[in-house]
C-alpha cells in the first residue's frame, strides 16, 4: 500500500502547463484520439448493421414478418440491449481510471464483476422478453403481429445473455486502447452474419425466426473471438484475471455507477422512441411514422461517428485521471471537442447537400421522399447536436458523472423536450416537424447543461478523487480477502 500512496502523490504533483505547451500537446493527443475513435466507429457501426441485415433479409418475406420483426428488434433495443450497454458503460469510469493508475489486475476484476452483474440482470429481462407477445396484446396491439414479435423476442433471448458478456468485454479492450482486436472481431462477425442470416431465413423453414437465431449466433461469435484473444494474447497478460470471489466484492460499487449510467443513456434513447409512438397519433400516421423512422435511422447510423469520439475521450480522460494527470485530461477534452465540432459540421453539411436524394435510400414513395427532404434541415441540426452530445457524454463517463448526466437527461428530455414536442405537434399542429423540434430543444438544453458542468470542472480535484477511490477500494478489498 506504501507504493500505491507514493505513486498517487507523484501523480498529483503534475504542474499546470502554460497555454503554449497545451497547444503543442494537442497534435499528439489528436493522434491518440483518432487511433481509438476510428476503429470504435467501425465497431459500433458493425454491431448496428447486424440488426439492419436481419431486417433486410426478413423484408423479402412478407409484410407480417417484416412488421413483427421491426417491432421485436425495436423492443429488444429499448428493453434490453440499451439497458445493458448503459450499465456496461460504468466500466469506462472504473476500468479506465484503474488502467491509468496502473492497477491492471483491478481492471480484470472489475470486468468480471460487470459480466456477473449483467448476466444476473439479464434474467428478469429475459422473462420480460418471453412474455412480451402477451404484453403487447394486453396493451392493445394487433394480436397477429404481437404473437410473431413475441416469438421473435423469445428466440432472441440467448443473444441477450451474449450481449451481457460482450459489452463488458468491449469496455475491457476500449479502456486499454486495444481497438484493433475489437475491429477484427466485429468485422469477421459481420462477414459471417450476412450469409448465415440469409441461409437461416431463406434456406430453412424458420422464416423470420431464422434472423433471430442468426443474430444470437453472431453475438456469441463476437464474444468468443474477444474472449479467445483475451485468454491467449500476451498484450492482455497483465489485465486478464480468472473469475474469483473477489469479483463479488465489487458488485455494490459497480451498480453504484452502472444504474445511473444506464439511466443516463436510456432516458436519451427512449425519448426518440416516444417520437415514433406520438407520430402514430398524428393525422396520416403511416406517413408520419415512416418519415420519422427514416430520420431516426439516419441519425442513428451517423451517430456511430460521435459515439466513437465519445469512446475515445472517455478512455483518454479516465486514463489520465487515474494516472493523476489532470492536465492530460484537460488536453484530451480540448482535443475531442475541437474534432467534434469539425466532424459535426462536415457530416451535417454533407447531409444537407444530399437532402433531396437521401430519402430514396429508405423509400421509393414520392410523398415520403419529399417529406424527408423538407425535414432534412432539422435532421442536419440533430446531427450537429448529436456530435456534441457524444463528446460530452464520453467526458461524463470518463469522469464518473453518470448520476449528473441522468438528472440532466431527465430534465432536458422529459420535463422539456417531450412535452414541447407534444405541444408543437398537436395544439400548434406542426405534426412531425413539431415532434422533431421539441426533442431537439431537449437535446440543446442537455448540451448547455453538460457544457456548464464540463467548463466548471476542477480537473485537479477529479484526479485526486479518482486515485483516492482506486487505492482506498483496493485496500478495502485486500482487507476483506485477508
Amino acid at each position: 500500500m506504501g507504493d500505491h500512496t507514493k505513486s498517487m502523490q507523484e501523480g498529483l504533483l503534475v504542474k499546470e502547463q502554460p497555454d503554449g505547451l497545451i497547444r503543442e500537446a494537442l497534435m499528439p493527443e489528436v493522434k491518440r484520439v483518432c487511433y481509438i475513435a476510428g476503429p470504435m466507429v467501425a465497431v459500433t457501426l458493425s454491431q448496428y448493421l447486424l440488426q439492419v441485415i436481419c431486417m433486410m433479409m426478413v423484408g423479402h418475406l412478407d409484410e407480417l414478418s417484416l412488421s413483427s420483426t421491426a417491432i421485436a428488434i425495436s423492443l429488444s433495443s429499448v428493453s434490453g440491449y440499451t439497458v445493458l450497454l448503459g450499465m456496461a458503460s460504468a466500466l469506462e469510469t472504473l476500468c479506465g481510471q484503474a488502467y491509468g493508475a496502473q492497477q491492471y489486475q483491478k481492471l480484470g476484476v472489475e470486468t468480471n464483476t460487470a459480466i456477473f452483474c449483467l448476466l444476473s440482470f439479464s434474467v428478469p429481462l429475459s422473462v420480460l422478453w418471453i412474455f412480451m407477445g402477451k404484453i403487447l396484446v394486453l396493451i392493445g396491439q394487433d394480436p397477429a403481429i404481437s404473437y410473431e414479435a413475441g416469438k421473435f423476442l423469445a428466440c432472441l433471448t440467448p443473444g441477450l445473455f451474449g450481449h451481457a458478456v460482450l459489452q463488458p468485454l468491449i469496455r475491457y479492450y476500449q479502456v486499454q486502447s486495444l481497438v484493433i482486436p475489437m475491429l477484427v472481431a466485429s468485422g469477421v462477425t459481420l462477414c459471417i452474419h450476412v450469409p448465415l442470416c440469409w441461409a437461416l431465413v431463406n434456406m430453412t423453414d424458420l422464416g423470420n425466426i431464422g434472423a433471430a437465431f442468426a443474430l444470437c449466433i453472431s453475438i456469441w461469435l463476437n464474444v468468443t473471438f474477444l474472449g479467445v484473444y483475451m485468454k491467449f494474447s500476451f498484450v492482455c497478460a497483465k489485465t486478464r484475471m480468472p473469475f474469483t470471489r473477489e469479483a463479488f466484492g465489487g458488485v455494490w460499487k459497480f451498480f453504484r455507477f452502472a444504474i445511473p449510467s444506464a439511466i443516463m443513456i436510456c432516458l436519451e434513447g427512449w425519448s426518440f422512441e416516444l417520437l415514433v409512438l406520438l407520430s402514430g397519433l398524428l393525422p396520416n400516421p403511416e406517413l408520419e411514422a415512416s418519415v420519422l423512422s427514416v430520420c431516426l435511422t439516419t441519425i442513428t447510423t451517423i451517430y456511430s461517428v460521435p459515439n466513437g469520439l465519445g469512446a475515445a475521450v472517455s478512455t483518454r480522460v479516465s486514463n489520465e485521471l487515474g494516472a493523476g494527470n489532470p492536465q492530460g485530461a484537460r488536453i484530451a477534452v480540448y482535443t475531442v471537442m475541437s474534432l467534434t465540432i469539425i466532424e459535426s459540421l462536415v457530416l451535417s453539411s454533407a447531409l444537407f447537400a444530399t437532402r433531396s436524394v437521401f430519402g430514396y435510400t429508405f423509400s421509393n414513395e414520392k410523398e415520403v421522399v419529399n417529406y424527408v427532404t423538407r425535414m432534412a434541415p432539422l435532421v442536419c441540426v440533430s446531427v450537429f447536436l448529436d456530435g456534441l452530445l457524444g463528446a460530452f457524454s464520453g467526458i461524463a463517463r470518463g469522469c464518473g458523472w453518470q448520476h449528473i448526466g441522468a438528472y440532466i437527461n431527465l430534465g432536458a428530455y422529459y420535463l422539456l423536450g417531450v412535452p414541447a414536442a407534444a405541444i408543437l405537434a398537436f395544439p400548434l399542429k406542426l405534426r412531425g416537424y413539431g415532434l422533431w423540434i421539441g426533442i431537439q430543444l431537449g437535446a440543446f438544453v442537455q448540451i448547455i447543461l453538460l457544457s456548464i458542468v464540463t467548463g466548471c470542472t476542477n480537473w485537479e480535484k477529479q484526479a485526486n478523487k479518482a486515485r483516492k477511490r482506486i487505492f482506498e477500494e483496493t485496500s478495502e478489498v485486500d482487507k476483506v480477502l485477508v
